[in-house]
């Protein structure tokens, strides 16, 4: 029960999940928004961070590992929101299997 506790305490970030949503455009195809699903508290960890190339210009990839309390509803696809920070959840997986926390390896990117 300690280290639950002393997990917990880690998790000192609030943080916003958001989930896509397809609305139609009007000329048959459709655009991508996010809206809110819920504010939770986290732990954010950097990982790693280098320099890739995206549409044509050099870009920083900074990688993290996010964890919070577990949740049946984030997976990949959707993101996470730190300000003006946005988080591209690439993977989210319970370390144990006991539903108590769920840990996230996720990409910031550039609005």
């Amino acid at each position: 029960m300690a280290e639950q506790s002393a997990a917990v305490g880690r998790m000192r970030r609030r943080l916003v999940l958001e989930a896509p949503v397809a609305s139609p455009d009007g000329l048959g195809g459709e655009t991508q928004s996010f809206e809110t699903v819920a504010a939770l508290w986290a732990q954010v960890e950097w990982i790693s961070g280098a320099e890739v190339w995206r549409q044509g210009r050099p870009e920083q990839s900074r990688n993290y590992r996010i964890t919070m309390r577990w949740r049946s509803d984030v997976d990949a696809g959707r993101r996470l929101r730190d300000g003006d920070r946005l988080f591209d959840i690439r993977s989210a997986a319970d370390p144990d299997g006991a539903r108590r926390r769920l840990v996230c390896l996720v990409e910031e990117v550039t609005p």
